[in-house]
Parts: C-alpha cells; structure tokens; sequence
C-alpha cells in the first residue's frame, strides 16, 4: 500500500507541528509517513451495544497495520434509550444522533486522514456514523457491533415493559421476579436481540453497502465479529487505495435497495427518520411515499421480533440480510458498488462460493429451527411490506405505521380521542385504568421541535401488556416508537404539535378514523359526532386560532435541536 497518495503529507508539509504532536502521543518517524486512518466508535461504559466495541477496534487496528497503515483510535461514547426510559433524558435521545455525527465531523475535519472506520452497535449512533461518512465523504468502512444474546426462555430484553408495569402495581410482582429479570434481561453486550432500531440500522448500513456482507448482527460474543473487524481493517486500505468514498456507495440506488430490504424485514420505524437524513448529508432527498410505494410490493420475509417469534442471532444464523437480499436479487438494483469494492451481486456470489448460506445453518439445528421459519421463500410469504404512511387531516405531511407489528383487527380503527399533551399524563392514565377498549390515545407536543422526538415506549408497552387493553386501543403521537414496539402504533405525525399542525387541536372526545389500507388518518367527528369532512376542516381552522400551548424553555443542546430540527418527514434533523 506504499503507491497511496495521502491526504494527510501537504498538511505535514505545511506545519511541522502536526508531525510533532503525533510522535508525542507515540507515532514514530515511520508511521507518520503511512496512510492515516481514523479509527472512531462509541466505545465506552454506557451500555452493552457499546461496551466492547474497543475489541473489534483493536482487531480492526490489527487490519490496518497489516495492509501497511496506521490507525488512530478516537471515540464518541453514544447513550440508550432503555436509560432514558420514563425521564426527561428520553429527550436527549434523538439530538445525540445529531451530537455523535458532529463529533465525527470534527474528529474527521481537524486532523486530515486518508481513511476512516466506524463502529457502533444501536439505534442513534450507527446513523450519526452513517451521516458522518457521507458529510466527510472519505473512503470509510462500517463496522456493526452484532447482537446480543438471548435471555431466558428466548426472551429479549423488552420483557422490562411487563416488568415495570407490574411494579407500579400492589402485589402484581415480587422482589424476586425483579431480581431475576434485572441479572438475566441484557445476558451479554451487544444489541438488544429483538429487530428494533439498533439491530435495523445495523442491517441498514450493510444494505447500503456500508458494512461488509453478513456483518449485520453477528453475535457480539462469537469469534466471527472479531474476524469481521480484522477483515475490516484491512478492507479500509483497499478503499483508500482505489479512492472508493462514500458518496460511490450510498447512492440513490443503493437507499432504494436498502428501503427494500427494511421492508421485507420489517425493520424500525425510526428508519424512516434516519435514511433521509443519511440521503440528506449527500445532498438528495428519500420521500416518505417512496417507503410507502416500496412497502405495497415488497413480500414480507423475515418472522424477528417484534414482527415474528425469533430472535436476531436466529436470523443471522438463517442467513441474515444476504440471504434476503438473494431471494430478493430480482428486485434489487445489483450493481451498487460497496464497501468489499465489489457489487451486491460479486458479493452475493462470492458468498455463495465460500459457503456463507449454508455454514451456520448447524446454529439453527442447535434450536431445532428450519430457516424458512425464519426467513420465508417468496412463494411462503404471507403479506407485502411492514410500513405504511398514512395522510390526511390529522396528519397533512404524513404519519407512520408498523403493520407489521400490529393484529390485523387493530389496522383500521374508530374511536374516541383521549387527548394527552405529553406522554407522561398518557402513561399515568394507562396504569391507572383510565383507558377503555377502543379508545384512540392522542399524545402531542413530542416531536422534534416540541421536546426532541422522544419515543412513546412505555406507554405502549403499559397496553400491550394490559390484557383489557391489549389490542384494542390505538396510539397516536407526533413523537416516535421504540423499534420493538408492537401494536397500533402511529407516529411521526406531521406537523407536529409545536408547529402548528392539526393534532395541537384535537379535543377529548373527537372521533379518530384511520386505514393502513387505504393510508388514511383523519379526524371524523366531533364531540362524539360524526361530521362532514368540511365541517371537520372548518372547527379545526376556528380551534387553531386560539395557537398552541407555549413550550417550555430549553437549554443547552435540547434547545439547539428543538429550535432547528425539520419535520419528522424529512428526518428530523438540523
């Protein structure tokens, strides 16, 4: 790798200080004259998605030295919603997408570097790391941090829902269960083992071409995602060498492939959020409607949690995203570059050739578990997609639906509002038995720019674990949703609240219609009468000339993000 042109040489040129400071944290003469590859993760003590990412760095270092370069190891400690559960800190989740990719520009920016590899595990930082490479756009490479694994009786660790509402209720639960959940629930680092955000993001960076194939949500524990990270290391060397940036890679054609794949695994709501705004660091726009038009024909493949029994490790040991992209090659553009240097369809094949799809099915064996339980064959396929946007004059911009992760009963629904300005007010309702079956809980004032988008988890965990409620009440929210949430979910409504929009003037007791078929949300009635839907229009004009409810004073980093973030439908970034 000695022939590469490096970045870094006129800046050494230039300041003969650059070169001193290296060699006073440890470089020697011979490393400043390698190529310089920044090494960035989110390593720290914060959570177990990140707690070992300084060992796939090390192996990843290991890579890069052997290819003949030098890496330099930085870091950017991300956070996780599970702490910010219930608190004020659930509003600091979102901005810290913001946060990290801003770090990595800075870390990417001050010092020049020839190469970068990435490596996070969950649900904000692998889209900061994404959206970082694209606004750097120097050759990168993507690291996932795998998944975690299983807990007792195959269970994940969203068993905390049923968990923390039995506490709040006398004699529900003992000291023992809690004990007993809180030593067993997250048995190892990793991702937690459902398809929620953290373990989509990271099936969306290999569907992007970011990551190397089949790197997507490799046990944390296995030696395979060392070996992964180690080849990662030495793949860097090779971007560099042929001058492959990001921008070749995370085309246009690569985010359509990437949307089908989210489809057919019915991956993350919040997915909606961040792909737009990775597309939006590389200067074109991913429209909501295209989730849509892709979700009405693409088969849904992939039975993980919480749109299936099985757990992330079952489905990488099934085949995970290659083998969905291969039984949807038909339909995928195969042509993308990525990051092996090669196209998705030189990837599949070389897969095929060194016995990928078949090697871990032995894993499946252990469980007694067939793969087109996991990942079923086109022709087995039950239902298209797993995402729909609904529009009307709820939701003028659009508002989104796991359908995926909802029962068939609840994907169209009537019923009363019951109005909450914040998810707090809706949560004590739910425990405290004040909602009926069939009502239609409103929570507003929770999107970008009214508190920073927090998700409503545990409210709509209360319900699904409520056998009165469970599968009869709706949610809807200009705030997001865990991505393990199941149930009527609807979020992301747009406009939010805060600016304005149609949900700040919903009342207790209007009547809430919606229709994943027909992608229809719309106020019908008021004061429990059904109205005309110009009748509709013209009260909601004549309620919202009384504004909205002033938001309170934020400081800091909250009120950067909450003064600047864009709607929800286009990523709710700055």
């Amino acid at each position: 790798m000695s022939g590469i042109k490096q970045k870094s040489k006129p800046q050494r040129q230039f300041w003969a200080q650059f070169d001193a400071l290296q060699m006073g944290s440890g470089w020697d003469e011979e490393d400043v004259k390698k190529p310089q590859i920044l090494l960035e993760d989110v390593y720290g003590d914060s959570h177990p998605g990140s707690v070992h990412l300084d060992k796939l760095m090390e192996q990843a270092s290991f890579g890069v030295f052997e290819r003949g370069g030098f890496p330099a190891r930085f870091h950017t400690t991300d956070i996780c919603d599970g702490c910010g559960q219930g608190h004020d800190g659930m509003n600091y989740i979102l901005p810290s997408r913001e946060a990290i990719c801003d770090m990595v520009e800075i870390h990417g920016s001050v010092s020049p570097w020839d190469g970068m590899v990435l490596s996070s595990s969950c649900d904000k930082s692998v889209p900061a790391h994404l959206q970082a490479a694209a606004r750097l756009d120097i050759p990168t490479i993507f690291i996932p941090g795998g998944s975690m694994r299983p807990g007792p009786n195959m269970t994940t660790s969203l068993v905390a829902g049923d968990i923390s509402l039995r506490q709040k209720k006398v004699g529900a639960i003992t000291d023992r269960e809690i004990r007993d959940y809180k030593l067993t629930g997250c048995p190892s680092q990793g991702a937690c083992a459902f398809l929620g955000t953290a373990s989509t993001m990271q099936c969306m960076a290999e569907a992007l071409g970011m990551a190397l194939p089949g790197s997507a949500l490799m046990p944390a524990t296995m030696r395979d995602i060392l070996q992964g990270a180690r080849t990662a290391g030495r793949a860097i060397l090779d971007l560099v060498a042929h001058g492959i940036k990001p921008s070749d890679i995370m085309t246009r054609a690569a985010f359509e492939n990437a949307i089908i794949i989210h489809s057919a695994i019915g991956g993350s709501t919040n997915a909606l959020l961040h792909l737009p705004s990775i597309a939006r660091e590389l200067e074109f726009r991913i429209e909501p409607e295209l989730f849509d038009e892709i979700n009405h024909r693409i088969p849904h493949l992939a039975h993980v949690i919480p749109s299936g029994p099985f757990l992330t490790e079952i489905f990488w040991f099934a085949g995970g995203i290659p083998m969905v992209q291969q039984i949807l090659s038909d339909l995928l553009n195969l042509d993308v570059m990525t990051v092996t240097g090669n196209t998705l369809g030189e990837n599949l094949e070389d897969l095929q050739q060194e016995n990928f799809f078949e090697r871990n099915l032995g894993y499946l064996n252990n469980h007694g578990i067939a793969r087109d339980e996991v990942i079923s064959p086109v022709e087995k396929a039950t239902g298209f997609g797993s995402v729909a946007i609904l529009k009307g004059n709820i939701a003028p911009q659009g508002a989104v639906i796991k359908y995926s992760a909802c029962v068939e009963e609840m994907r169209s629904h009537e019923g009363p509002a019951r109005v909450f300005d914040s998810e707090e007010e809706a949560y004590k309702a739910v425990v405290e038995g004040n909602i009926r079956p069939g009502d239609v809980i409103i929570i507003r004032y929770e999107g970008p720019r009214g508190s920073g988008m927090p998700e409503m988890y545990i409210t709509m965990e209360a319900l699904v674990c409520d056998q009165r409620l469970n599968g009869q009440v709706a949610l809807i929210t200009d705030g997001r949703f865990s991505g393990g949430t199941k149930g009527a979910a609807i979020g992301h409504v747009s406009p939010e609240a805060a600016a304005g929009g149609p949900i700040a003037f919903i009342e207790e007791g209007d009547i809430i219609s919606y229709n994943c078929n027909e992608r229809e949300i719309n106020l019908v009635g008021i004061n429990g009468e059904k109205q005309a839907a110009d009748r509709i229009e013209s009260i909601l004009s004549k309620r919202a000339e009384a504004g909205i409810i002033p938001r309170p004073r934020r400081k800091g980093v909250l009120a950067r993000y909450t003064s600047q973030a864009r709607s929800a439908m286009e990523g709710a970034g700055y």
